[in-house]
């Protein structure tokens, strides 16, 4: 027989830098609360880089994980094969209440695998978004998070409505509003202040940044545009959008090795009125995005962070799971056609005219207070649950 803990644990699972990024609203909430209930963290090491991951645990004040499985780069099932034995350890060691999972990479995957067949019940944070695009890795993967999960916070109205179209339903889902929202809002006022100071280093390494207004931001890291023939399209796209407002390009370690493989590098780096920098914490990087006048990106979070910002997105991919940013007309998705990106920053600048920061937009992912509402459901099933055991 298992001896009974008396302080109910819940495991969280991080694999890549949005990951601790929306975890850092949830901590927050925590830190707050002090509730008995006990955050064990495991780091997965999707992302190993600390540019990537490790610099958001020190300025987010995210507690430093517990665990940290270190399973680096590789393919999907290289990846999911190093992560499912040791969350299975740390499952059946903790015998956690339940388990947060974020977004869809691979250990949010890996994580619901080990989950399902422990019976440890499943808390997804962001439910329920869709891109209808199967041959994504990411839509694979949130689909069948979903579909095992036992608590499903979905951020949107948007993401509610999926759920129900595939007969998930009930009192396990819950509309919670956008935990990247609330760290995204909190973080505003730091990030404005920051920005003189980002100018000044990087003046010191001999980088003008353009002034506020001035230029456009860039992203580019998924595996999809990092191939050799579809990077020569971005680079396209690039020159294209520099036509309209100078770039500044905080370069993914991904990108810049692709780059390097395919021998574009220098290709990249003349693009004219390109500024490219390493890549920046979140603080950092949400003070560049206040201050452009655009954002150019294949992220998902970046699409979003961009309308809560206020900034207007054009979308380097084929589809989106954040469709309501484009029916609320702030983000046009574009693929990686040059004439389209530039039919998309026309249109943003007749719709936005030169300051779009002030336009008034809907109220789509919440008013900041997410995780409050999140850390609520889980503390209350944490102290109401029956011990978990294994079959």
């Amino acid at each position: 027989m298992l001896a009974t803990v008396s302080t109910p644990s819940i495991v969280v699972v991080l694999g890549n830098r949005p990951q601790f990024v929306k975890h850092a609203a949830l901590a927050r909430a925590w830190a707050d609360r002090a509730e008995g209930v006990r955050p064990v963290i495991v780091d997965t090491g999707q992302h190993y880089d600390h540019a990537l991951a490790g610099i958001f645990v020190d300025e987010l004040s995210i507690p430093r994980p517990d665990h940290e499985l270190k399973v680096g780069s590789g393919t999907h099932a290289e990846q999911l094969a190093r992560m499912l034995e040791p969350l299975e350890e740390i499952l059946i060691r903790e015998r956690p209440a339940s388990i947060v999972l974020y977004g869809d990479t691979n250990s949010t995957l890996g994580g619901a695998l080990v989950a399902s067949k422990l019976h440890v019940p499943i808390a997804h944070v962001e439910a329920g978004l869709r891109s209808f695009d199967m041959l994504m890795p990411e839509e694979v993967n949130r689909v069948m998070v979903d579909h095992v999960s036992s608590m499903l916070f979905a951020p949107t109205d948007a993401a509610v409505g999926n759920l129900e179209r595939e007969g998930i339903t009930g009192e396990r889902v819950l509309r919670s509003g956008d935990v990247m929202c609330d760290i995204a809002l909190a973080v505003a006022a730091a990030a404005d202040a920051r920005r003189d100071s980002i100018a000044a280093t990087l003046a010191a390494r001999g980088i003008d940044l353009p002034g506020p207004g001035d230029y456009g931001i860039v992203t580019v890291h998924r595996a999809s545009n990092t191939e050799p023939d579809a990077l020569r399209e971005v680079i396209e796209c690039l020159r294209i959008a520099a036509e309209h407002l100078p770039l500044v390009f905080p370069m993914h370690p991904r990108t810049e090795a692709a780059a390097e493989r395919a021998g574009l590098h220098v290709e990249l780096a003349e693009v004219p009125g390109l500024t490219i920098l390493p890549p920046l914490g979140y603080v950092d990087m949400t003070a560049l995005l206040r201050g452009a006048r655009f954002a150019l990106t294949d992220s998902g979070g970046l699409q979003k962070e961009a309308f809560v910002h206020g900034v207007p997105c054009v979308t380097l991919r084929d589809r989106t799971e954040w469709t309501e940013t484009v029916d609320a007309g702030w983000n046009v998705v574009v693929g990686t056609d040059p004439a389209a990106v530039d039919a998309a920053l026309a249109a943003h600048r007749t719709a936005f005219g030169d300051e779009p920061w002030g336009t008034e937009r809907p109220d789509l992912y919440g008013d900041g207070h997410a995780a409050e509402e999140i850390l609520d459901v889980l503390v209350r099933h944490a102290t109401a649950a029956a011990p978990f055991r294994l079959r």
